[in-house]
């Protein structure tokens, strides 16, 4: 479980190289709008819920993570393009 502001789970995937979360999907052998729900997105007719949970508050709100695979996939493909 992790604990991130909605605002910088937003601000990560705004920073992820086009294509990315395409990568993330296949990778996992999940769905593209499951991702995208994890970045925030609601289509939950094409995608997953992805286990997250939003409280609101300050800088968005905070958004507890069940499961972070997606997001140290998203962190892993900014490190190796130095966008980190």
């Amino acid at each position: 479980m992790k604990t991130i502001s909605f605002n910088e789970l937003r601000r990560i995937k705004d920073r992820l190289p086009n294509g990315s979360m395409q990568i993330i999907a296949t990778a996992l052998d999940i769905s593209l709008e499951t991702v995208r729900n994890y970045f925030g997105g609601t289509d939950y007719e094409k995608g997953e819920i992805v286990g997250i949970h939003t409280e609101k508050g300050p800088d968005g709100g905070i958004v507890l993570l069940d499961d972070t695979t997606i997001l140290e996939l998203a962190m892993k493909i900014l490190k190796e393009n130095n966008l980190n």
